[in-house]
């Protein structure tokens, strides 16, 4: 079994100066968090996986393709692979629980 928190996980990409910090790959899978602030920009591109975002914290907008919704805790979003998507209009601290199959390069 692997476990983690998310508490150490944040302290640990803010420690790394960085927004997104992968700490899982596995065969079929890999998860990471991600941290956006208000006034930050999601320079994020489409990926080759399919991604399922859990909102653990925050508020934004969510453009996914098409769509825009507002997303805030507890909300759970489905990206299929190739979609343009990004967050924005960040009006709360954003921590987001990432995982993407097959595992992201």
């Amino acid at each position: 079994m692997k476990m983690f928190r998310l508490d150490e996980l944040d302290a640990e990409r803010a420690a790394n100066d960085g927004a997104y910090l992968r700490f899982l790959r596995e065969p079929r899978m890999s998860a990471g968090l991600y941290a956006l602030s208000p006034g930050d920009t999601d320079t994020q591109t489409a990926h080759d996986q399919d991604e399922i975002y859990q909102v653990i914290s925050g508020r934004a907008e969510l453009t996914v393709g098409a769509e825009t919704a507002t997303v805030g805790r507890g909300s759970v979003v489905y990206v299929p692979a190739g979609t343009p998507h990004r967050f924005h209009h960040i009006t709360e601290e954003l921590r987001v629980l990432v995982v993407f199959s097959p595992p992201e390069d």
